[in-house]
């Protein structure tokens, strides 16, 4: 049995837990110890005449005690003895520790309300569940965007963006990130950063995403080894919320959520009742590398189109301001937009997606036009009296240019391993007219990757796989590959390293080591680069390997499809195997030599029931080589090494491609 504590130890036990119960309960103690100073001095001077009563002797105690300005009016030497030591004691305590006990709780009230553990009293606002390499570029697109495609999602009336991001161990530094970014700066004043796990309902609260007009939820990268994967926390916040939904009996809120595993999207959808767009992350960039590798420079207009950088985008416009008339009609009232096609919308809820549509094609109510233009702003039609342009007849798609029977093989390395690779090997299997050899180099076990592969699509691909165990950084180890075999090279964004800087680092010196390796030869294999940290795209300078960002890609879309949803029909037929597909043709294809004004182009692919959407020079004009969406009247200069950008049909249906 252990000893009883002594007096002092037990006091100190006692004092220590006040102080552990808050600055009210520190007060008290330290309240408690001005009294029993002031009693006791008081007592000390009262024998020497201090005071007609004790009360007036403590009273006199607590003057001295608390305001060291009565130290000159004491006579006596004991009662002067007793005012000092009063008048030190006073400093320590009263002064000293009340204002550190004050100071500490304001500062410790500032840093809970720091970290965003407030309920947000919004409505009608966009919350965005977690932050990862996909916030920031996210926020810069919904907080870029202009009023009349923020009024889509937050009405007419409310055209200013609320903005509330939700994450674990939100601080200080999130703050200063979003002002510090030049595309955000001030506007940051509208963001309001909450703590708190999307897996947690009381969090979800915190947001009041229930009160939202839509919840965004970015996945975040691909962890090794964690039991809890990024699609598992979406789906348990999709399932919190509509928990949270049908208790309360309020109507849920429009959420756009990404998937990373394309096989997980009908969980999701399952998860949640409410209105839901789902976008599968490896699937979408698998499919942007797969056209990228079938078409060698299309890497650039994605990174116009499906980034926040300067540059065209494609817009969604109401068949309101157009009812009644033809695409042609509608193009010539539009003359600085580009008119892709129209949806119409299905029975199930759907959309029919009629990109390249012909020109002759009448627009109804509740149809919607497609357009590629620099600006929203450049979609709306102009007025009676504003120039317009001449009619482009655009007829059917002519069989005779449509993709013929012939199989064709490329051979692709890919250096690197990611968990996205699975999906791109999945997307490269469902174009049947090629024949795809693929040899992958990576430190990952072969046996590994195999049964990573099968378990992503059990079937037999028709994709061949030779997998080499190697590190492709290490000295030597590519000289024993024949690079000059490849049609392409591929070098994924390794999710096996701690952070995206990591693995950019190694892509871009690994594409430096395979400059060196093919400077010498005549026709160098493609080389294809994905990143997941934007800052290093200048790393590049103006070497010939194509890049793919993969998080301002993905942000992109989820902005997109948060304040336009119908565009998500749009980018999958885009962006995966069948219907319609931008592609690069030679101008000699069109009988093109020399200088040529952009709408005759336009009359020119109209005639082969195409759009033509721009340039994609050998050589850099005016600092690029895509030139998208010109002006009518601008003259291309075309050499035979140019090639023309074309939105054309496969004559292959969406699903027709499966096997």
């Amino acid at each position: 049995m252990l000893p009883p504590l002594r007096f002092i130890d037990r006091l100190k036990f006692f004092v220590e837990r006040q102080f552990v119960k808050g600055g009210p309960f520190q007060l008290l103690v330290v309240g408690a110890i001005i009294a029993l100073i002031s009693i006791t001095g008081g007592l000390l001077t009262f024998p020497a005449g201090e005071g007609k009563s004790i009360a007036d002797a403590i009273w006199w105690a607590f003057l001295r005690l608390t305001d060291p300005g009565y130290l000159g009016d004491d006579e006596g030497s004991w009662v002067r003895f007793v005012s000092t030591l009063l008048t030190l004691s006073g400093y320590v305590v009263f002064m000293g520790a009340l204002v550190a006990i004050l100071t500490r709780s304001l500062i410790n009230r500032m840093t809970e309300l720091e970290r965003g553990l407030t309920p947000v009293a919004y409505r009608n606002h966009v919350v965005i569940l977690g932050w990862s390499s996909r916030t920031l570029p996210l926020i810069r697109e919904l907080v870029g965007a202009s009023d009349s495609m923020r009024s889509h999602l937050l009405g007419r009336s409310r055209s200013r963006l609320k903005l509330v991001v939700l994450a674990e161990d939100m601080s200080a530094e999130q703050a200063q990130l979003l002002r510090n970014d030049p595309e955000i700066g001030r506007k940051a004043r509208q963001i309001v950063l909450r703590s708190g796990s999307a897996l947690q309902p009381d969090a979800l609260h915190r947001a009041a995403c229930l009160n939202a007009a839509a919840v965004i939820i970015p996945s975040r990268s691909h962890e090794q080894d964690s039991l809890v994967s990024a699609d598992v926390e979406t789906i348990k916040a999709l399932m919190s919320l509509n928990a949270q939904a049908r208790a309360r009996g309020v109507k849920r809120p429009f959420v756009v959520a990404e998937i990373q595993d394309l096989r997980k999207v009908p969980i999701a959808q399952r998860a949640y009742e409410g209105p839901l767009q789902v976008v599968a992350g490896d699937a979408m960039i698998a499919s942007l590398i797969a056209q990228t590798l079938l078409h060698p420079g299309l890497s650039a207009l994605y990174n116009e189109l499906l980034t926040d950088q300067s540059g065209n985008e494609l817009y969604v416009r109401s068949g309101q301001h157009f009812q009644g008339e033809t695409l042609a009609a509608i193009a010539t009232r539009c003359p600085r937009a580009l008119v892709c096609g129209m949806l119409s919308p299905q029975k199930n809820g759907g959309w029919n997606v009629r990109l390249n549509a012909p020109s002759n094609t009448q627009v109804g109510e509740r149809d919607k036009v497609v357009m590629m233009a620099l600006d929203f702003r450049d979609t709306e039609p102009g007025s009676a009296t504003q120039r317009r342009l001449e009619t482009v007849e655009r007829k059917a798609p002519d069989p005779r240019f449509l993709p013929t029977g012939r199989l064709y093989r490329k051979r692709i390395l890919i250096l690197g391993w990611s968990a996205r690779l699975p999906a791109l090997i999945h997307e490269l299997a469902s174009y049947q007219q090629y024949q795809f050899d693929l040899d992958i180099v990576s430190i990952v076990p072969a046996e590994e990757r195999r049964t990573l592969i099968e378990r992503y699509q059990p079937e037999q691909v028709r994709v061949s796989c030779r997998h080499i165990e190697t590190d492709f950084m290490q000295e030597g180890e590519l000289h024993d590959i024949d690079l000059a075999q490849y049609d392409g090279i591929t070098l994924m964004s390794s999710d096996l390293l701690a952070s995206g800087e990591e693995a950019d680092a190694r892509a871009i010196v690994g594409q430096s080591i395979i400059e060196e390796h093919i400077g010498h030869l005549e026709n160098p294999p493609q080389i294809l680069l994905e990143l997941s940290d934007p800052d290093n795209a200048i790393l590049l300078g103006q070497q010939r390997a194509e890049m793919l960002i993969s998080p301002l890609v993905l942000s992109h879309l989820l902005a997109q499809v948060a304040l336009r949803p119908e565009l998500r029909a749009v980018f999958d037929e885009l962006f995966t195997v069948g219907g319609a597909e931008i592609v690069f043709r030679s101008p000699a294809e069109y009988s093109i030599g020399g200088a040529l004004p952009f709408w005759k182009l336009e009359r020119l692919a109209a005639e082969r029931g195409e759009t033509a959407m721009g340039v994609f020079y050998a050589h850099a004009v005016d600092g690029r080589r895509l030139h998208l969406n010109p002006a009518r009247e601008t003259a291309l200069d075309f050499q035979p090494e140019d090639q023309l950008v074309i939105l054309t049909d496969t004559g292959i249906h969406k699903g027709d491609s499966q096997e």
